[in-house]
């Protein structure tokens, strides 16, 4: 039977990062940077419209989705499909992986573009379609799943919160299609949800049921609007019992396990869910102090630089958990 393999990685951050000191400048408001650093986990981000780059989202999906097809050694001609997973997205309409696609491709081709909204679960998400779409589908040669992210353009002036942890970022990966004899594939992927936390933190204005007008620009009304607070252990309760799930499913074990990642939103709980699940904190890669919080686009980037550090091997079993507000959870277990 045939299965979906990871041939290639890479990854995409506007301009030259933004420490914290030089933030509070930008925006003019600070953060309780203590417990940014120490708690968190973040020291520095990367913001396209804090640097005056003119990019967005799909500048930094196209530009990842480069990387990881050069990283492949394969020809962009041949990729049959694009994924891109994200809640930040160019347009509402038409989809981001379409531009991707086309900046790539340049050109009407048999692919197939979707994007994914799951928010920050929107990659783990985006690679368990993928990865069950190359398997199956005998036309798809090699497809490019994208987690990306642009939520500082949502972020409105003067909000510290949202600027000290939100950044840009983008991470993409090629798949390509093996046979079982081949050790490394895609083995299995989990899902969750629960839809009554809808209105805890989101882009509500924009959409059919909030159109934007005069009114609501006026009122400020617009943009990421935190509505109720999370509760502060969610991921902490939530990433064990997924990834447990998720092991049961695939038959196997914590013990398998030789790396596994996490959504890069909080370096304390990542440290926390590491030690529920009895593994040491070398079988973890945290990017959040480089980048800040990228959302659907965290885990590929941080795939990425595990891999390019030699922290993940050919041959190692790795697990990704995301999860984003909706609620939303994605994992999923493969063999590098």
């Amino acid at each position: 039977m045939a299965k979906a393999k990871i041939i290639g990685t890479g990854m995409y951050v506007p301009g030259t990062p933004i420490p914290n000191n030089e933030l509070w400048d930008l925006i003019g408001a600070s953060f309780d940077q203590e417990k940014l650093e120490k708690g968190i986990g973040i020291y520095q981000r990367h913001i396209a419209k804090l640097r005056g780059i003119k990019e967005t989202t799909a500048d930094f999906a196209t530009k990842a989705a480069e990387a990881a097809i050069a990283n492949a050694n394969i020809d962009p001609m041949d990729v049959s499909l694009f994924i891109v997973g994200s809640d930040t997205p160019e347009y509402l309409s038409p989809a981001s992986a379409v531009l991707v696609q086309g900046r790539i491709q340049g050109k009407q081709m048999l692919t197939g573009c979707f994007d994914l909204n799951c928010s920050c679960a929107g990659f783990a998400t985006s690679y368990d379609v993928g990865a069950r779409m190359v398997a199956t589908d005998p036309a798809i040669k090699y497809a490019v799943v994208i987690g990306c992210y642009n939520m500082p353009a949502f972020i409105k002036d003067g909000d510290a919160f949202g600027h000290a942890i939100f950044s840009d970022g983008a991470g993409a990966i090629v798949l390509q299609k093996t046979e079982d004899n081949d050790a490394s594939g895609y083995i299995g992927g989990q899902l969750m949800s629960d839809g009554t936390q809808w209105d805890f933190i989101g882009i509500y204005t924009g959409g059919s049921k909030k159109p934007f007008t005069h009114e609501i620009l006026n009122n400020g009304d617009y943009g990421l609007q935190n509505l109720k607070p999370l509760p502060g252990d969610r991921n902490v309760k939530l990433w064990p019992l997924v990834t447990e799930e998720l092991l049961k499913k695939c038959n196997l074990a914590v013990a398998d396990i030789d790396h596994i990642l996490f959504t890069q939103i909080n370096k304390s709980v990542i440290v926390k869910v590491m030690g529920i699940l009895g593994l040491p904190l070398e079988k973890t890669t945290t990017i959040m102090d480089r980048y800040g919080y990228t959302g659907s686009g965290c885990i590929p980037m941080a795939f990425h630089v595990a891999v390019t550090e030699g922290k993940v091997k050919k041959g190692d079993t790795v697990v990704f958990i995301a999860s984003g507000s909706g609620l939303f959870v994605g994992a999923n277990i493969f063999n590098y």
